[in-house]
């Protein structure tokens, strides 16, 4: 996601279908490469098992590459009822989500499992990136959507004692984990949409695996390739911020997860001078980068990092980078390009 603490979280994000798509699949080539070339359109029918819906508010994808017909369409079936599930636990649209319920009570007791491991990766990623990664910005996202809503809003944003009295309540260090139940402090509110797309891809992924599913493309939000040594990667495009409609790189992708964090996909005022990149430690929008991508072993780990690091300045990226063994993809405003290659090689094997 791409969450939206993009803090990727931003005005179309809260509605199903409403995320900008930053990567994109290449065409024919993307899903066939475990036939020669000359076979591949013959073989595909075959092959070929697909699905398409909404999965967090993103549009979703699942392409599964294998012989058996019968096995596909039941794990296409145990796919669909297990994003159901993750749906009611972190969507942000959904009013039934034990998420809307935390924020709207200050406490969810009894969490389920998924939400305590999602919520404890979060402060993890809060500690890693020094509060660059923090889901508890949601208040400064209610604050920017409230001004914006306004017929005669200010075109400056929001005023700094706005944003002040909302800083307030942003501190990931103020979330109470325990088993028991999940506390926030009042005032705070929580958004996990910079962080859930990849959570619940590698929860998808790890559901194929276990089905004995070695060849597909996941497309939660964020993307996962799925495949065995005897194939060739999926590849996939990265989107030019300059010019939506055309690609800046394209990326080979085999056991490996990418995603992208850009603040033109989800503009939150007319002028496109705010976005959906809240930046906890200011209560500003972040315009550092065009664009952030991130390639990691997990989607949960690239969905974070790619919102973290476009608050970050480059040689933060770097040190994190080689600490994580991350593929960094930065692309400037001026059209610039920069990045770090620190990535296992094995991850693509």
């Amino acid at each position: 996601m791409r969450d939206m603490t993009e803090h990727d979280f931003g005005m179309a994000a809260s509605r199903p279908g409403g995320r900008r798509r930053f990567i994109s699949i290449c065409a024919a080539v993307a899903g066939l490469a475990s036939v020669p070339a000359w076979a591949r359109q013959a073989a595909a029918p075959e092959m070929t098992h697909r699905w398409e819906g909404i999965a967090l508010g993103a549009d979703a994808s699942l392409e599964i590459r294998h012989p058996d017909a019968a096995l596909a369409q039941r794990v296409l079936a145990q796919v669909q009822a297990e994003l159901e599930r993750l749906e009611r636990l972190f969507s942000l649209y959904r009013p039934d989500s034990a998420l809307i319920a935390l924020n709207r009570q200050g406490v969810l007791a009894d969490p389920a499992g998924e939400m305590l491991a999602l919520l404890s990766e979060s402060v993890h990623f809060g500690r890693l990136t020094d509060g660059a990664f923090d889901i508890s910005v949601q208040p400064l996202w209610r604050v920017y959507a409230d001004h914006f809503s306004e017929a005669q809003a200010d075109p400056a944003g929001p005023t700094a004692a706005a944003l002040a009295a909302a800083r307030e309540k942003v501190d990931y260090r103020r979330i109470a984990l325990d088993p028991d139940a999940v506390r926030l402090q009042p005032g705070m509110a929580l958004t996990l949409n910079g962080i859930a797309q990849g959570y619940v891809t590698d929860r998808i992924v790890a559901l194929l695996r276990q089905a004995g599913i070695e060849h597909a493309l996941v497309d939660m939000g964020e993307i996962y390739g799925m495949a065995p040594e005897t194939v060739a990667p999926w590849r996939v495009g990265l989107q030019d911020a300059a010019r939506p409609e055309g690609l800046s790189r394209t990326l080979e992708v085999a056991n490996h997860a990418v995603a992208t964090s850009g603040g033109y996909g989800t503009p939150l005022d007319m002028a496109g001078r705010f976005n959906h990149l809240f930046d906890p430690r200011t209560g500003l929008t972040g315009r550092r980068y065009a664009s952030v991508s991130v390639a990691a072993r997990r989607a949960t780990t690239a969905d974070a990092m790619s919102t973290a690091f476009s608050l970050m300045p480059e040689a933060q990226i770097d040190t994190l980078a080689q600490s994580l063994q991350l593929d960094v993809y930065v692309q400037h405003h001026d059209g610039r390009r920069a990045e770090w290659r620190y990535a296992d090689p094995a991850q693509n094997a």
